[in-house]
C-alpha cells in the first residue's frame, strides 16, 4: 500500500485487446501490480467485441496480480457478445465487470456503468420527437438510474466509504473537448453527471474520448478523468495507466 489506510488506483480505457495482441500486455499488467492496488478498466476491453479477444484479455491478464474492476465499452457491445464477453472476463480470478452493480475492494467503494451518449449541458438531447430519438435519450436515462441505484447500495450498505464511480462514455463535456463538436453527443451525456455529485463520489473515470483531455471536474466538486489509453499516452504517460491514491 501507498501508505496507512491509502489505496492506490492504476485506471486505463480503451485497451482494444485483438487476437494479435498475445503477449503485449504482460509486462503491462505486470508494472501495474508493483505500482497500484487496484486496476480500474473503464470499458473497450475487446477491439471488435469478439469472444477470442476476451480469451487473449484473460491470459494476459494472468500477469496480473491485484483485483480488477471495470466497465464494458461499446466496442465490446459491437457483435452483441457483451454478456459472453463479460463471463469470460470475471472468470479470471479477482476481476470484477460492473454494469449497474457496486463492489468493495481494499476499502474503496466501486460503481460502474458503461454510460450512453447524449450530449452536454444546455445541449443534451431531449425525449422528443422520433421514436428511435426517444430510444436514444432513454438509454442514457436508463444508465444513469442504474448508476445511481449501484452508488446508492454502496452508502446503504458501506456508509462513509469512499465511492469511486467507472464509466466508459464521460458525464462531462471538459473531458471530450479536443474531439470534434459534432460528435459530442455520441461521446457522453450529463445525465450521468447528476448522480455523481449528488452521491458524492470522489472521482470518476472514464474512456471513449481518444483525442479528449485527462481531467475536469463535476461543477469544480467531483474529479473527472479520461483515462483512455491514447489520452495518458499524449500527455506523456510511459505506461499508459494513471495513478490515483485514495
Amino acid at each position: 500500500m501507498a501508505g496507512e489506510n491509502k489505496t492506490r488506483i492504476a485506471a486505463v480505457g480503451d485497451l482494444h485487446i485483438r487476437d494479435t495482441d498475445k503477449g503485449k500486455w504482460v509486462d503491462f499488467f505486470s508494472d501495474v501490480s508493483k505500482n497500484a492496488d487496484v486496476l480500474a478498466i473503464c470499458g473497450d476491453l475487446t477491439d471488435t467485441g469478439d469472444e477470442s479477444e476476451a480469451h487473449v484479455l484473460v491470459e494476459e491478464l494472468k500477469s496480473c496480480s491485484i483485483p480488477v474492476v471495470g466497465v464494458l465499452g461499446n466496442h465490446d457491445h459491437e457483435k452483441s457478445r457483451h454478456k459472453l464477453i463479460r463471463q469470460i472476463v470475471q472468470n479470471h480470478h479477482n476481476v470484477h465487470i460492473l454494469d449497474g452493480e457496486a463492489v468493495v475492494i481494499a476499502g474503496v467503494g466501486f460503481a460502474g456503468v458503461k454510460g450512453f451518449g447524449g450530449g452536454f449541458d444546455n445541449h443534451m438531447l431531449s425525449m422528443f420527437g422520433e421514436g428511435a430519438m426517444k430510444s436514444f435519450v432513454q438509454e442514457a436515462v436508463e444508465e444513469a438510474l442504474h448508476l445511481d441505484r449501484a452508488l446508492a447500495r454502496l452508502d446503504q450498505e458501506h456508509a462513509n466509504i469512499k465511492k469511486i464511480a467507472l464509466l466508459h462514455y464521460s458525464p462531462i463535456k471538459e473531458t471530450v473537448q479536443g474531439e470534434p463538436e459534432q460528435i459530442f453527443p455520441f461521446l457522453g451525456s450529463s445525465r450521468l453527471a447528476e448522480p455523481l455529485s449528488r452521491r458524492n463520489v470522489e472521482v470518476v473515470f472514464h474512456g471513449h474520448a481518444h483525442v479528449g483531455k485527462l481531467e475536469g471536474s463535476i461543477a469544480g466538486k467531483v474529479k473527472v478523468f479520461n483515462v483512455a489509453k491514447h489520452v495518458l499516452k499524449k500527455s506523456g504517460y510511459a505506461h499508459p495507466y494513471f495513478l490515483y491514491e485514495i
